[in-house]
């Protein structure tokens, strides 16, 4: 896409850090610069505390709301019209700039959604709207760059959580074409990322195919076992069917037991629990959340016990820990009793089946998914079928066998995933610095109308980090609360 495109004839010195050189007949102008007369540098978003949060009415748009160049669709809030009245809140609309001040990566930028209803922003989320001769969306491509906010970040920094206050976010610089190469740039990027998008998504859909193969082969191992003609028998529970005739089948009490170690220091390793990958060392993962002062006070959990994610467990985050380090205090935390024969391996691949899953969700307390919390009394009870160990062990080969072949498709199909991100981020980078002339290329480009589809599905991780997600609910609530 890039192989034809020029550089530009004359370049100049932009005077701003990051953007380096630019063409010559760009200007560069701080953000402040960039709002439409009659508005201050950023129509301020509202301070609105979690007693006046409503189920219906005016939507509020918070900091999790705003991805980096994308609206993402994270949770739902309203006010109702007396409270946005009684606190004089500001109204934006569909096309203008939200640029969150808080949070990673700071400085982050997507353009106003148009949900159908009226809309108000949280505290720390500021509206720009743009003078006549500023494309919102070349601004938003534009405080998209790497490069921007990676210097943006550079400059911020909080005790807990990076902010970036009002001033010092109106006087970052920003790259500003005239107004015809701002429509260039915002057509020749948007084709390009309607493409990648697409790229992206039918990867993603092989990925789910891929995985829901594996899912079947394990489910079918560790609920059958590998002898197609064993008999069977009732396995007293409903949801899970028929199992062999010689497997046990007994409450979860009688293999674990809930323990609560806590840590007086919190330096051990901090683990992270997900739905696809169970435990392992939050170090390995890419989390932008921010980090507590202390971990003093997590809980501690061992080699073979069984970590739940109490609020995810209808996903089936949980696992079995290999090493020794620290969870959330909110988890829970079992240990294998001294005379269990179940083997960590093999309940962490049947408790992640889709017939454990549902009873996750039918024994968890909360009113909606996001809020269902899997409590230890219930998690006990539930019955877990099991082999005798050395059907277990055979069990546990025959489905890493089987898996061999998924797991390589599935890891080159995520390679290619990044790749793509990689090559969108450098390309937004470049042209929107002017590294490239794209307007010759974008004279070309067909004129294209943005097909629907479902908020951030290109752009959705392969895998949910449910400890992100678990703090971005209680930063939600804190920021409501503020």
């Amino acid at each position: 896409m890039i192989q034809d495109l020029k550089a530009y004839p004359a370049m100049k010195d932009s005077g701003a850090l990051w953007l380096g050189e630019v063409p010559e007949h760009w200007l560069a102008s701080k953000v402040k610069d960039l709002a439409r007369p009659g508005y201050k540098t950023f129509v301020d978003g509202d301070w609105i505390e979690s007693p006046y949060i409503t189920g219906e009415g005016i939507r509020l748009i918070q900091t999790g709301n705003v991805g980096v160049g994308a609206y993402r669709e994270k949770g739902f809030r309203y006010i109702n019209e007396s409270t946005f009245n009684a606190f004089g809140c500001t109204e934006f609309q569909p096309g203008d700039v939200l640029i969150c001040r808080l949070g990673e990566p700071v400085g982050r930028a997507c353009l106003a959604p148009d949900l159908g209803v009226r809309m108000i922003t949280s505290v720390d989320v500021c509206i720009l709207k743009s003078r006549e001769d500023i494309l919102s969306a070349f601004v938003v491509y534009a405080m998209s760059s790497p490069r921007y906010l990676e210097w943006v970040n550079s400059l911020v920094r909080g005790s807990t959580r990076d902010r970036v206050s009002r001033s010092m976010l109106g006087g970052f610089v920003v790259p500003v074409p005239p107004l015809s190469e701002q429509a260039a740039i915002v057509h020749f990027l948007d084709h390009a990322d309607r493409r990648i998008r697409s790229y992206i998504r039918a990867k993603q859909k092989l990925i789910k195919l891929l995985e829901e193969q594996k899912q079947a082969n394990i489910h079918r191992a560790v609920t059958r076992g590998l002898d197609p003609n064993v008999r069977l028998k009732p396995s007293g529970v409903e949801w899970l069917g028929d199992v062999p005739d010689h497997w046990e089948v007994k409450p979860a009490k009688r293999f674990y037991r809930e323990v609560d170690e806590r840590s007086s220091t919190g330096e051990e390793e901090l683990l992270s629990v997900s739905h696809i990958t169970g435990v392992t060392p939050r170090s390995q993962k890419n989390i932008t959340m921010f980090k507590a002062e202390s971990y003093a006070g997590h809980k501690i959990c061992r080699p073979d016990d069984l970590v739940i994610n109490t609020m995810w467990a209808w996903m089936a985050a949980l696992g079995v820990s290999r090493q020794v380090g620290i969870v959330s205090p909110s988890y829970g935390v079992y240990r294998p009793l001294p005379d269990s024969c179940l083997l960590g391996e093999f309940a962490d691949s049947l408790l992640r089946t889709r017939p454990y899953m549902d009873e996750y969700t039918c024994r968890s307390t909360g009113i909606r998914y996001s809020r269902l919390r899997l409590y230890p009394e219930q998690f006990l009870r539930i019955r877990i079928a099991c082999p005798p160990v050395k059907e277990q062990e055979a069990i546990l080969g025959r489905v890493a066998r089987e898996a061999e072949g998924s797991i390589r498709a599935i890891a080159g199909a995520q390679r290619e995933i990044s790749l793509l991100r990689e090559y969108r981020t450098r390309l937004i980078a470049d042209v929107v610095t002017g590294k490239f002339d794209v307007r010759e290329a974008a004279a070309r480009l067909p004129d294209e109308t943005e097909e629907p589809e479902p908020q951030d599905e290109a752009d959705a991780l392969t895998e949910v980090d449910e400890d992100a997600a678990d703090i971005e609910s209680e930063a939600d609530a804190m920021e409501a609360d503020a």
